[in-house]
């Protein structure tokens, strides 16, 4: 199997769908985001076709700003991977996003390269008709067109925070359909997402050696896993695209990332992280 058929940029873009809050489908509150920048080193998890042989790669993400101001999102996610027959693939994805905090609004921008030639870029913008209204989406590139989403449908950001509402209310499951402009703008994925009980701060020892992680040490996290299936595919036996496992703190901090594909897994280790200044805000 060719590394170019099972790289798939739209796993990457939900990332961003994680690593922030904001408020739900109906406004949350309760959640005070820390701005940051962290830097993850990612790996070969498992392997269980044998398609991948190595992956050595880096992602680097930012967030900043406020439920005022909005939330901006930076990542950049290069990884080189190898197949059993040694063929290298070099990808190189850059996204930018933007969400409001009452989440009306979504923008995005991700341009995906391959081996340092451009593969793909994507670029809109989705508009929510008042707080619990249909979504209209705008999509500019690759190719102009407009599409509909249901008035539940969640933002990455706002997704987010519903998801550190339903860890501290203890729930065990959360679902819900994320937009979050991925395959070309085109893609809206049904999600289940599992929530373990609240991490002990002592799990978070391994990261003392980390400048500016002591600020974790008292924050509440969770290990949860987000399935991602295909639209109308969420059946008992159904299987996903992709699962994505992290431990979530509830101040937008994660941490022991996993993609997991099926045939093969990518793990990222938080390697450094720096805190930023909070975004203004006047709203109590």
């Amino acid at each position: 199997m060719s590394l170019r058929s099972i790289v798939k940029p739209g796993a990457v873009a939900v990332f961003l769908a994680w690593t922030a809050g904001g408020s739900g489908v109906a406004a949350a509150k309760g959640v005070v985001l820390a701005p940051h920048r962290a830097v993850y080193e990612m790996t070969l998890g498992a392997s269980r076709s044998g398609a991948v042989t190595a992956v050595n790669g880096r992602m680097v993400f930012e967030i900043t700003g406020s439920v005022c101001e909005g939330y901006t999102q930076n990542m950049r996610f290069v990884t080189e991977m190898r197949s059993s027959e040694g063929e290298p693939v070099l990808s190189d994805q850059r996204s930018s996003t933007w969400e409001d905090g009452e989440g009306r609004m979504f923008r995005f921008n991700t341009t995906q390269l391959r081996n340092q030639k451009p593969a793909e870029t994507t670029v809109g913008d989705a508009n929510r008709a008042g707080p619990q209204g249909e979504v209209k989406v705008d999509i500019t590139k690759p190719a102009k067109a407009t599409k509909t989403l249901a008035p539940g449908t969640y933002f990455p950001v706002q997704h987010s925070i519903a998801l550190i509402e339903a860890a501290k209310a203890g729930k065990a499951k959360f679902q819900a359909d994320i937009y979050d402009g991925s395959e070309k703008g085109e893609k809206l994925y049904d999600t289940s997402a599992r929530i373990g009980k609240t991490t002990s701060a002592k799990a978070n020892a391994e990261l003392t050696s980390l400048k500016g992680a002591e600020k974790l040490d008292n924050v509440p996290s969770w290990p949860v896993t987000i399935s991602y299936y295909e639209r109308g595919n969420t059946a008992q036996d159904a299987t996903p695209v992709y699962e994505l496992s992290f431990v979530f703190h509830d101040n937008g901090v994660s941490r022991k990332l996993v993609i997991d594909y099926g045939d093969f897994s990518i793990k990222g280790e938080l390697s450094k992280i720096e805190f930023l200044e909070p975004g203004k805000c006047e709203k109590t």
